[in-house]
């Protein structure tokens, strides 16, 4: 019998909340949380909207010394980490540590430590520079810092794949319990890009929307959808092995059953024509969970808001579970903006919290019916539905494809 492994914590710092419970709630009930950038003075760019973490003080749960020494995005790794370790109720006294890994990815690693030493180093020169640049900017710090703070000793690395990060950590971490190499780790990404030289680069290259108005700018699947809102923020699981959590009488939330990955090999941005890379992604984790796409009860999109990418999903998605599917489909990021590697640990939150609560969240913003873009979106509201199954999509720039299956405990 195959490993079973179990969802024993849930942590996120998100724009709509700063713990998994917080940013739940407002999702499940449409909050927005973009607005206009207030972290730094945009006037000199042509964007002036992000979706930013409000009311975020590392220093209450990292102290002031570790706080200055971490970039933002592994300040969000290590607070959301300990979210879902304390939710657990694990006791690290009593569980072997050597067997305990973290697996957290960031897309861009520390680009806001990077972007300022840029500053220091051409106003005040490289003498300067902080012996914590290198330290600070490195993606795997996300997961090493966690390590680090929570003592975990087995396996500890950080995947990269650009906006799929959090989706192929969760999965890669699956992977390694049912494979017998640990029993627990805490799986997710974590992202905090939201400067100046990030919102640059993301608007050179077209991938941001032109639309200023923070209230109806980010739109997946709705035919004015014109690009994405740069969003920021951790999303963590604490995964399991399911005998291990039975035996120590943990509340199980729920279980990873699938994961599938794939590579488009077509373009650096855009993805596969017709969405051939993602419904492969999604036929591997259908395969691995030995189900089948009618037992899919929702789908959490990419629905990244660009005109390509939700066409091509949708092409996606009919190509996996039929041409006239009703499975109910919805994209959060219409409230969180784009977490980038961060997205899919932060979306699989919300998946286990709607297998919770039997509450599919909605996509905001959806005013406009698009012929590309003609399945259910869960327009505007969240549904209450019967949700045993759910899966969860990540696309991201280099042409990486994941997906993820939940599902309820049984």
């Amino acid at each position: 019998m195959s490993t079973r492994v179990a969802i024993t914590g849930t942590g996120a710092i998100s724009p709509v909340g700063i713990d998994s419970f917080e940013s739940w709630d407002s999702i499940k009930n449409g909050k927005l949380g973009i607005s206009k950038i207030t972290s730094f003075d945009s006037s000199n760019l042509n964007v002036h909207i992000a979706a930013e973490v409000k009311n975020f003080n590392p220093e209450e749960k990292l102290g002031k010394k570790d706080s200055r020494r971490l970039d933002r995005f592994s300040q969000f790794a290590c607070v959301a980490a300990m979210e879902a370790l304390d939710m657990s109720g694990l006791d690290m006294e009593s569980i072997d540590a050597t067997r305990f890994s973290s697996i957290v990815g960031s897309g861009v690693g520390g680009i806001m430590t990077l972007s300022d030493q840029f500053d220091v180093f051409f106003n005040k020169g490289p003498e300067r520079i902080s012996p914590f640049l290198i330290p600070m900017m490195l993606p795997d710090m996300a997961s090493g810092n966690v390590s680090m703070k929570l003592g975990l000793k087995g396996i500890n690395y950080s995947p990269v794949s650009a906006c799929a990060t959090g989706t192929d950590a969760i999965g890669q971490a699956f992977d390694l319990i049912v494979k017998g190499d640990i029993d627990i780790a805490v799986a997710g990404g974590s992202e905090a890009a939201i400067c100046p030289i990030a919102v640059a680069g993301f608007d050179s290259c077209r991938a941001l929307s032109g639309n200023q108005d923070p209230d109806s700018a980010c739109r997946p699947f709705d035919k004015e959808r014109d690009g994405f809102i740069l969003g920021e923020g951790a999303g963590i699981l604490l995964l399991e092995n399911y005998d291990h959590a039975v035996k120590r009488g943990a509340n199980i939330l729920a279980e990873v059953i699938g994961y599938g990955a794939s590579s488009d090999a077509h373009h650096i941005t855009q993805p596969s024509p017709g969405g051939e890379g993602a419904a492969r992604a999604m036929n591997l984790a259908l395969k691995r969970a030995n189900v089948n796409s009618d037992e899919i009860d929702y789908i959490n999109a990419h629905g990244t808001s660009t005109p390509l990418n939700d066409k091509f999903e949708t092409m996606s998605i009919k190509t996996v579970f039929g041409e006239n599917t009703k499975t109910p489909i919805s994209s959060t990021k219409s409230m969180t903006g784009h977490l980038l590697g961060a997205a899919g640990g932060i979306e699989a939150v919300f998946c286990v919290k709607a297998l919770q609560d039997q509450v599919a969240p909605p996509t905001i913003n959806y005013n406009n019916p698009d012929e590309d873009c003609d399945l259910d979106y869960i327009p505007n509201t969240a549904r209450e539905i019967s949700l045993n199954k759910v899966m969860s999509n990540s696309l991201g720039f280099g042409g990486h494809n994941a997906s993820l299956i939940f599902s309820k405990p049984s």
